[in-house]
Parts: C-alpha cells; structure tokens; sequence
C-alpha cells in the first residue's frame, strides 16, 4: 500500500536486497550437488578475474516481482550469469534493483527432488517470465547434460543440438560446456566443465597452481639437463686439449 502523505500518496519503494531473504533455506541434494555448484562458478570467476562487468553465482535467490518476493516461493538457480552487468557483493538478485536485467545463463542439477521443478516450473518461469536465453540441466551422478536455447517468438526452449563429442555450445558466453572425467574435493568422478572455444578445459585453481608447479619442476629439470650437457662438453674438450692441444682459436692460457 502506499503511504499517504498531507498533500498526496507517496509510493512505497519495493523491498530491496537487504530486507529480502536471501537464503532459500534448500541446501544442496549432496556433495556431489555442491561440489558441482561450486566448481563450475569457480572456474567462471577464475577465467573472468580481470572482467568486472560479469556476475556469476549460484543458490541465490532472484526476484522478479513483487508477489514472488511477499510469497519467497522460488528457489534460485543453482548456477547463473549475468552479463553487462557490475561485479560486486550480493545478497540476492533482485530484477528491479538491476535495471531489469536477468540471468543470460542458468544451470540447474538435477536430482530426484528438485527434477520435476526444474523441468516444469523452473523452466516456464526462466523462459516466460525472465527469458534466459540458455537453460542447462545436468544429472551429477548420470552424468547426462542437456541443453536449451530460448525461442523469443513463442517465449519456450528448444533443445540445443550438442556437438560431435557431446559438448553444447554457449552462444551467450563465447564458451562450451562438457563432461569431463576428474578430481575435484578428492571426488573422482564425471564433472560438467567450462571448455574454451579451443577445446581447453577451463581450470580450477589447485589446478592452475598444479600446472604451475609440474611447468616449474619441467624448467628445473631443463635447466639441470643442459648444465650436465655443458659439464659433458667441457669434459670432452679438456680431455681433447690434453691430448692435442688447444684448438686454433682457443684459449692458450
């Protein structure tokens, strides 16, 4: 309701991100769940550390309408984008505090609790109501990825042929994505992954510093190798002076 001043109504601004709940009280299906999550915003974050007009995030709440927010009935994606935007601190994403602006990019992970909703509410509400132009779904334990790209016209989601190796293709982001056997939080398993437009999986940051060190110990051990071979040559050389003499040119002492 507005409040009513002497002379005329004063609207009441929309509650903002401070006073909304910005924890959606869901927690992740399991480890695996948010093992995932946090990976692929990792990675994101990493890739795009020196951008600051990109916001990723995930198990976040997003309002877009003022009923939404008062019944605080939708759960938020478990990975999102936003482009164009300003990197910084949120508690949540609320549409009317963002200029109107809605994730580019959603990934949602399935599990058997959340997998009806996210077919069916989840994806009308991302393409009708937020038109997110690309919808991902990924089973952490099957391993299956789907994808979704929006049709404006009709405001629904069309599948989203994947490449020869499986891999899609995100316009959005200039990046695919890709499942890929690895380790990450001592879980050996099947991890959906950022992938370059070169086909280079994007890397998390234990594995940069370990790419780091194997480039490190790979100079080390470059740097040893040509030492010896200096130390062989000088050896054969003095062995030849020894017994012929300096070579012309050389150093007669």
């Amino acid at each position: 309701m507005p409040f009513q001043s002497e002379n005329s109504f004063i609207p009441i601004p929309p509650p903002g991100e401070d006073e909304l709940p910005y924890d959606d009280g869901e927690p992740m299906e399991s480890e695996r769940h948010l093992a995932q999550m946090d990976l692929l915003i990792e990675v994101l974050k990493l890739f795009w550390r020196d951008r600051d007009d990109v916001y990723v995030a995930g198990n976040m709440a997003i309002y877009f309408s003022e009923l939404q927010a008062k019944k605080n009935d939708f759960r938020g994606p478990d990975v999102f984008v936003v482009l164009d935007t300003n990197r910084r601190e949120r508690k949540s994403w609320v549409v009317w505090q963002e200029d109107g602006m809605t994730p580019d990019v959603v990934i949602e992970l399935l599990s058997e609790s959340t997998e009806a909703v996210d077919r069916g509410d989840k994806m009308r509400i991302y393409a009708k109501l937020l038109h997110v132009p690309e919808y991902y779904l990924f089973d952490p334990f099957s391993g299956v990825l789907e994808a979704y790209v929006l049709d404006r016209a009709t405001r629904s989601y069309l599948p989203m042929p994947p490449e020869t190796n499986g891999d899609v293709v995100s316009a959005c982001l200039g990046l695919r994505l890709g499942v890929r056997h690895g380790t990450y939080r001592g879980l050996a398993v099947d991890w959906l992954r950022w992938i370059d437009a070169h086909g280079r999986v994007l890397q998390t940051g234990e594995e940069q510093a370990r790419a780091a060190e194997e480039q490190a110990r790979a100079a080390e051990e470059q740097a040893r190798a040509a030492g010896d071979e200096a130390k062989r040559l000088a050896a054969r050389l003095a062995a030849y002076e020894k017994q012929f003499g300096p070579l012309p040119g050389g150093d007669s002492g």
